[in-house]
């Protein structure tokens, strides 16, 4: 890192403020201990299912496999109640196979783009893909920042290649991923945050991980963008929306995390609109546990298709 990038990034920290490391792992330690019974745990198991981007990301995906994405997205489970997902994820290829199900119902069709997982390829190459996809129908684009510049104290750059698939996103939904755990600490998370909301328009995402490393959403990780996403509401007026990805796998999970949101951010950014879950796994435990919730037992796991790969 050059003397004029390690001034530009310490500039930026100075700017937004530290992150408290302690005061954050005590404050989502406790989001564990809340206790969501009754209507209230069916009423957030609802909500955390229309936050669900249901993904596929392989590469042997194929139409077909697709389809059956899109059916599930649209009916996760023959009981009429549980509700449709909020997206349906896939490659710019998937797109338009996608948009024969689902197109003009509920379900967004998301398209990972900009060389999704590693960011690792020239910008005009990145900003084509983009484009492609969303000529091919696709609603929001999840693109990935390049975590190597960020590092490197080359904040402008990553500021100017966001907003670059910005412009290349035309009404589209943007998400943008930090990959928290390539980012390495909380301060650098903060400041990730922060860089990407400042060209970012009202609705766009910030988003913690490809679903690709080892390490992908923890609550801490998660607190520290909400917490982001609420200090720039409070500075700027601009309503930024959040998705945890990957390692989300269980409904209480998911309800930690809605406890996370509601006590940080409040009750209006609790729709998909403000938050989703990067986590295909997580759909059958979330329709599991409705289903026990309407009829008093467990159905075993393999009653429940089986979800795409986590994302």
């Amino acid at each position: 890192m050059t003397t004029r990038n390690f001034s530009a990034l310490r500039r930026l920290m100075t700017d937004i403020g530290t992150v408290d490391q302690v005061g954050i792992e005590e404050r989502v330690a406790k989001y564990s201990t809340r206790s969501i019974k009754k209507n209230a745990k069916v009423f957030g198991l609802k909500l955390a299912t229309t936050m669900v981007d249901l993904t596929t990301l392989e590469g042997k995906d194929t139409p077909g496999k697709v389809a059956s994405l899109c059916q599930k997205a649209l009916h996760p489970h023959d009981t009429p109640d549980i509700p449709a997902t909020a997206a349906v994820c896939v490659y710019p290829a998937m797109v338009k196979h996608a948009a024969k199900y689902v197109k003009g119902t509920s379900v967004k069709i998301a398209s990972v783009a900009t060389a999704f997982p590693s960011g690792q390829a020239p910008l005009k190459t990145r900003l084509a893909e983009v484009r492609a996809a969303v000529g091919d129908g696709a609603d929001e684009i999840d693109m990935v920042i390049n975590r190597g510049a960020f590092l490197a104290g080359e904040i402008q750059l990553v500021q100017d290649e966001i907003s670059a698939v910005l412009e290349s996103c035309g009404d589209s939904t943007l998400k943008v991923i930090l990959e928290t755990s390539e980012l390495e600490t909380y301060d650098n998370i903060r400041a990730a945050s922060f860089l990407a909301m400042r060209v970012l328009r009202p609705g766009d995402f910030i988003k913690t991980s490809t679903g690709k490393t080892s390490l992908n959403a923890t609550l801490g990780n998660n607190q520290v963008m909400l917490e982001s996403i609420r200090d720039f509401y409070f500075e700027t007026g601009i309503e930024i929306a959040m998705k945890p990805a990957g390692g989300i796998r269980t409904a209480k999970q998911a309800l930690h995390f809605l406890v996370a949101v509601k006590e940080t951010l409040g009750d209006a950014w609790l729709t998909n609109t403000r938050y989703r879950f990067g986590a295909s796994a997580l759909l059958n435990d979330l329709v599991r546990q409705l289903v026990k919730e309407k009829t008093g037992a467990y159905q075993a796991p393999y009653s429940f298709s089986e979800s795409s790969s986590a994302y």
